[in-house]
């Protein structure tokens, strides 16, 4: 069924929703009183939206991927049975919060008898993801469905081009790649209006707000893959970062998240805002409520060689030898094993916005745990990120909102009040400014590495490892009150691997505001003056491990030790 052309973009938007919903199955449609219900609730994640599934779906759903896949192999679950709980969390998941753009069930169901019989008939698994769905952010694009990125000019395009040689026939590598190594695709989550917001809301499906409190926002730009993941709709997301995008919705929903260097995926034929910026360019990278799972979908996509078919991906198998050897210095638990415990930065607050008093609690909790189980934790001071993120912004913008208004245009639909300061139509940058800026983000990059490499003159010899540092200064943020995004920009701008990691909750007895604080700026006091302990109590508060360029291997490990480490101390 094809919208009618002469729509006014409000129609366009109702009809796609009415659309979509109309792919979820009767017999899981909720009723009114139920979503009534959810809309009241605090939190939608665990008891909530598993009252409506059969024990054998909850059973399924409370898998993590990697013994989830084990189960599969050995045939105490079909692919079928696990692509149909996961597809009614989802469908459920999406009534009660609004956070998917696509809905591919009928699809995922074929797809998981065809894998069911590939198994029967070859005592095998088509590959190490044999089964598992995968959920994908709306910008990946998968043959017969719309990737709308949450524009309404492109429902039933291809990215607004009405060519039927491309409308829905384009798959994105990424998506080939885990097609072909037995992942079921089952749905296409929501994302901003641009992508370029920290919170998800655009004029199509309306705001996803976050599971975990729904006082909160859950995030952006992959702000679907992180409210759906942590309903367990998902077992493993896909998303983008080209400022934070992976990383803010898994601190904000309490799940993990590696953000890659750029083109250590591939990014070939998905969809993306101003695609011909590519001096900070946008990264592939996953979300999980397993850190285990992680490893699992970079390893499984790194081994079917993407760089043979994308010549921007770098050519560098996954090592496994660098897993391995970060592993090496941690026990089992996470503690040192005496012989090279682990050397991390600590970045307390950038100077510009100091974090608000869950993430100080947050920072303090890692940061003790570690030093506890012998590793080293020393403070970080690098240069300063207010010149990272001036210069990752000015690239943003860079092409004064030209291609953001060109989508906006085809159907005629607005800016989102979020987004009406940033990207209103104006002159691009000049080449001469574009260069210069350039060069400046050059300068800072270098400035920041010759920081790293001169923790290497410390009394100890050692060289930090990776950096602890908050995501954001705020938990899941209050919807409208994102105001400093430096914190991940500033990580994108030198293109470094990070990790996210969930560590405690806020707890309005606990993150107490220091009556001495003294705000640095303006933009600090709006933050400080935000917090609300009764608002955000319950919130997850997660943070970042950065690694250098190209060290996804190394980020993960430590990560693994760190949230292993906390596990085994088993902090508030």
């Amino acid at each position: 069924m094809q919208i009618p052309l002469h729509q006014t973009w409000q129609e366009k938007a109702v009809a796609k929703v009415a659309k979509t919903r109309a792919k979820i199955p009767q017999e899981w449609i909720l009723s009114k009183a139920d979503i009534d219900d959810a809309r009241q609730q605090r939190q939608l994640s665990g008891p909530f939206i598993e009252r409506f599934l059969d024990s054998e779906e909850r059973e399924i759903i409370r898998h993590d991927s990697v013994p989830l896949l084990s189960k599969i192999r050995s045939g105490h679950y079909t692919a079928l049975q696990v692509a149909k709980a996961y597809c009614k969390t989802a469908a459920i998941a999406h009534q009660a919060n609004n956070c998917l753009h696509e809905i591919i069930f009928h699809q995922a169901m074929q797809r998981a008898m065809e894998l069911d019989d590939y198994l029967k008939k070859n005592k095998t698994t088509m590959g190490p993801l044999h089964g598992l769905p995968i959920s994908l952010k709306d910008q990946f694009h998968v043959k017969g469905v719309d990737t709308t990125m949450g524009y309404i000019g492109w429902i039933d395009t291809y990215e607004g081009d009405t060519d039927p040689n491309k409308v829905h026939k384009v798959e994105s590598q990424i998506v080939t790649e885990l097609l072909s190594l037995g992942a079921v695709i089952y749905c296409k989550t929501s994302v901003p209006q641009s992508l370029l917001l920290g919170e998800t809301v655009n004029n199509l499906i309306g705001r996803t707000l976050n599971p975990v409190n729904q006082l909160l926002s859950c995030g952006g730009s992959s702000g679907g893959e992180g409210a759906l993941n942590s309903l367990r709709g998902s077992s493993l997301g896909v998303g983008t970062d080209i400022g934070g995008s992976v990383r803010i919705p898994a601190a904000f929903c309490g799940i993990y998240s590696v953000k890659p260097t750029h083109n250590r995926f591939s990014y070939r034929d998905a969809a993306n805002t101003n695609p011909g910026q590519t001096t900070y360019a946008s990264s592939i990278g996953f979300l999980s409520n397993s850190i285990d799972a992680l490893e699992l979908v970079m390893s499984s996509v790194l081994s079917t060689q993407p760089w043979l078919r994308d010549p921007e991906v770098v050519t560098m198998p996954w090592r496994q030898d660098l897993v391995d050897s970060t592993l090496s210095r941690a026990s089992p638990e996470g503690s040192s094993n005496g012989n090279s415990p682990l050397k991390l930065g600590i970045y307390w607050t950038d100077g510009v916005v100091g974090p608000q008093p869950p993430i100080i609690r947050g920072l303090h909790t890692v940061v003790d745990t570690l030093r506890k189980a012998g590793h080293k934790v020393v403070d970080w001071n690098p240069p300063s990120q207010s010149t990272a993120k001036r210069v990752h912004l000015a690239f943003l913008k860079a092409d004064g909102a030209h291609d953001i208004q060109k989508q906006l245009n085809i159907s005629g639909e607005p800016l989102i009040p979020q987004l009406v300061k940033s990207f209103q139509l104006r002159n691009p940058m000049n080449l001469l400014e574009y260069q210069d800026l350039t060069l400046q983000g050059r300068d800072y990059s270098e400035a920041y590495s010759d920081y790293w490499n001169s923790t290497a003159n410390d009394e100890d010899g050692q060289i930090v490892d990776a950096v602890i540092m908050p995501v954001a200064p705020h938990a899941a943020v209050i919807p409208g009150k994102y105001y400093h995004t430096a914190y991940t920009e500033a990580i994108n701008l030198m293109d470094y691997s990070a990790a996210v990691i969930p560590v405690t909750r806020a707890n309005k007895t606990l993150d107490t505001f220091n009556s001495e604080y003294k705000p640095l700026n303006d933009v600090d006091r709006k933050n400080w003056e935000a917090y609300d302990a009764d608002v955000y109590d319950g919130a997850p508060v997660g943070v970042q491990l950065v690694a250098r360029k190209y060290e996804e291997e190394k980020v993960w490990a430590i990560a693994k030790i760190v949230s292993t480490a906390l596990k085994t101390a088993r902090p508030l």
